[in-house]
């Protein structure tokens, strides 16, 4: 009989050490780790035996060994978790076992069920093993996010611990599904901020959101328990009705800009939940419960807004637009995709509809408890109010504001819907944008005739914004650039101008720059695609050169590069012949790409003129790893760069440092002006002309908050007549752009570009 029981325990330690072995072949897992994965394993073992022997068990059941097989994986975690500590950060392989072990979370219920099996037993193993994987996450998660983060992982413990002064609370409770769905989602939750893969603030909210339902949990097993002792009713209404309130409060009140998350933020009153309580006030009991219900879910999307709003801003240093923004959930997928895999990516979307279902769902069921308390105290509610409301209002009304940005009221529905309204308005004035089009009639021969017999690329450097200008990295690589162009023969002018988007959504600047129309949403940019505007790519295309799009970063038609800029060849990464390997989110190196183009077009006979707009990927944010410069004539087919990415930090090592993430952005930029300027001293052609800008600017990360969202733009030739024609836009000469000169909008560029080398 003893013999059996200890056959479970004992086979899961031994596949413990199998997966140690694992790990430490793969990651190297140091003697902390083996240490803490092996006294995990064997308290585990000897628990279980424990178990078994108390509950009366011969052996584990079929589902009971997939809770071993969940247990064990905790016990990887928690041995990388200790690896953590001494300096090494395995994300991958946590957050992977993790994610084995949540999936897992869902079968062995399922198989006890349908055998018939279901026990107590399973019940508590199951239970453990879930608070140990928590508390294994909590502390990965903690030196990075907060200390506060042990309370999701003590919480079951400390339970246990009060066990011990209140017998009470030993007692036993039927299974709680709701238990089940929120041990899940904070398992999610943690596992997410072990990833790194949002934003720091989105982190945040999502454990505060995991830790606020692990509360609500316990606290209703707790007062179960009590009932089932006997114990006299205590302030249970009250305190239920206490956190309703907060917590409708609080998303109320949920800051939107990344650098406002504090006390204070959540100190003002929500005008919105004043209005609330006046309508229940006024309607019938039972329209009052149905207005509750539809508040509460009116409350749960505002609060998410102002989630995705924090999002924006640190990506993108703007507010979400609920109107055209949902546009990105394809292209985030996609990037998300390119760096955790598409697997992973689609299970951090689930995780967060799953955060958001269970956010609406609590505050519609808190705005229902707050209509019963309004309904039971008429008198003073309204005595409340009144005091709130002249609290809001009186110093609003009279100037009377603390500072202009701290505001004692809130009114997050009224900004929604402004911010809607204005958003329906936007698509009438960019109509009205696309009428105004003074080059729509130009003929072919007038156009672009200062430039003929050139080869003329259009390259984008990714993220090459303003900011970069501040790094004495780039500082070097500009100077480095300047005697690269003078030694072949070319000179440059160099300014700024203002993109439409910051910190990312490329697309946006591309087709603002080429179209002339400020096209700053993903709304426009879809409506742009579908009308028939002249591009400059076009206006190439009329004029005799042949138009070419290289855009390394796709792996699928882009039937926007023919159908709306009617680019004659699109390359892509499928069809350049690089066989080299991938740089985190860059499919190839910047030189590759400008070799590609010169090998494919630049350097073929007997052709007419190329127009190519280039997008140089490298300086994509991870920025990091990076490839280096080789010569020219060893790029061949990019296999020289094979060893390159094991040279460089990954991602993992840079991001949780934002001074090492600058660093590395200051890099990736240096990189990519080094291959341009490189890449036309060996050319050696005295016809080629580049319009060398950046996109957007970095995103908050780097840039910092409100930051402008200029970019530097230098064109370059050997024929100094073509420099020339730009000698009055205030442009200064090399590829330094002056402080104090004129930044046009990047819309501007198109009519002034065409104006400038027309007849």
């Amino acid at each position: 009989m003893r013999s059996r029981i200890l056959t479970g325990p004992l086979t899961g330690f031994a596949c413990l050490l199998v997966l140690l072995g694992v790990l430490a072949a793969t990651t190297g897992l140091d003697a902390a780790g083996w240490a803490t994965g092996v006294a995990c394993g064997a308290g585990l073992a000897a628990l279980l035996a424990r178990a078994l022997a108390r509950y009366r068990r011969d052996g584990l059941r079929p589902a009971d060994r997939v809770t071993l097989a969940r247990a064990v994986l905790a016990c990887g975690v928690a041995a990388l978790t200790a690896d953590s500590f001494g300096g090494h950060a395995p994300v991958a392989p946590l957050v992977a076992l993790s994610t084995v072990a949540l999936i897992l979370d869902g079968v062995d219920g399922q198989i006890a069920r349908r055998t018939g099996t279901a026990s107590a037993f399973g019940a508590r193993f199951d239970m453990e093993v879930d608070a140990f994987l928590i508390l294994v996450l909590s502390v990965y998660v903690a030196p990075t996010t907060g200390w506060w983060v042990l309370a999701i992982g003590a919480a079951r413990y400390v339970f246990v611990a009060a066990g011990w002064a209140l017998p009470w609370l030993r007692g036993s409770l039927p299974p709680r599904y709701w238990a089940k769905v929120v041990a899940a989602i904070v398992g999610i939750a943690l596992t997410l901020a072990a990833a790194d893969i949002l934003p720091d603030a989105v982190t945040t909210v999502v454990l505060l959101i995991a830790l606020g339902l692990l509360a609500e949990s316990f606290g209703r097993h707790i007062w179960g328990l009590r009932r089932l002792a006997g114990i006299p009713p205590g302030p249970r209404a009250t305190v239920t009705s206490v956190l309703a309130v907060l917590l409708i409060w609080a998303a109320l009140l949920v800051p939107d800009h990344t650098s406002n998350l504090s006390p204070a933020a959540f100190l003002r009153i929500p005008v919105e939940g004043l209005v609330f309580v006046v309508l229940v006030l006024m309607l019938p009991p039972r329209l009052a419960r149905i207005l509750a219900v539809g508040g509460g879910l009116l409350v749960g999307v505002l609060a998410i807004v102002r989630l995705l709003d924090r999002g924006f801003y640190l990506a993108f240093d703007r507010p979400f637009h609920p109107v055209y923004d949902s546009g990105y959930a394809g292209s985030a997928l996609g990037l998300l995709g390119d760096s955790i895999g598409r697997v992973g990516a689609i299970a951090v979307l689930i995780g967060a509809g799953l955060l958001c279902v269970a956010l609406l769902g609590l505050l519609a069921l808190s705005a229902l408890r707050l209509t019963r308390l309004v309904g039971r105290h008429r008198r003073p509610s309204i005595r409340i109010v009144a005091v709130l409301a002249v609290i809001a209002l009186v110093p609003a009304l009279i100037g009377a504001q603390p500072d202009p940005d701290g505001h004692i009221a809130s009114a997050a529905a009224a900004r929604l819907a402004t911010q809607v309204h204005d958003d329906l308005n936007d698509q009438r004035d960019f109509e009205r944008a696309l009428e105004q089009d003074p080059f729509r009639n130009t003929p072919s021969n007038d156009l672009l005739t200062r430039l003929r017999g050139k080869d003329v690329l259009l390259v984008f450097v990714e993220s090459y914004g303003r900011t970069a200008l501040d790094y004495p990295v780039v500082q070097s690589a500009l100077d480095a650039g300047d005697k690269r162009l003078q030694q072949a023969g070319f000179s440059s002018r160099t300014g700024f101008l203002t993109s439409p988007t910051f910190g990312g959504i490329s697309w946006l600047a591309h087709s603002t720059l080429q179209s002339g129309v400020w096209v700053n949403s993903q709304r426009r940019y879809d409506h742009l695609v579908t009308r028939d505007r002249l591009t400059l790519t076009d206006a190439f295309g009329r004029a005799g050169w042949r138009t070419v799009a290289d855009v390394p970063s796709n792996d699928e038609d882009w039937s926007v590069a023919k159908a709306y800029y009617h680019y004659e060849q699109v390359y892509d990464r499928r069809n350049v012949g690089y066989a080299g390997p991938s740089f985190s989110y860059a499919s190839m190196p910047d030189q590759y790409t400008l070799a590609a183009l010169q090998r494919l077009e630049l350097g073929q006979r007997n052709r007419a003129p190329v127009m190519a707009e280039v997008d140089l990927v490298s300086s994509h944010t991870p920025w990091t790893p990076l490839p280096r410069l080789v010569d020219w004539s060893q790029v061949g087919d990019g296999s020289v760069f094979d060893p390159m990415p094991a040279e460089g930090h990954s991602p993992d090592d840079v991001w949780p440092d934002p001074d090492r993430v600058k660093a590395a952005y200051a890099q990736s930029v240096a990189y990519s002006l080094d291959a341009v300027t490189s890449f036309v001293q060996q050319a050696h052609d005295p016809n080629l002309v580049l319009v060398v800008l950046g996109d957007h600017q970095p995103a908050s990360i780097v840039s910092g908050e409100g930051a402008s969202r200029d970019v530097p733009v230098s064109i370059i030739a050997a024929d100094p007549a073509v420099t020339a024609r730009v000698a009055d836009w205030g442009w200064r000469d090399g590829l330094r752009p002056g402080d104090g000169g004129p930044v046009l909008p990047m819309d501007a560029f198109r009519d002034r570009f065409l104006t400038a080398y027309g007849p």
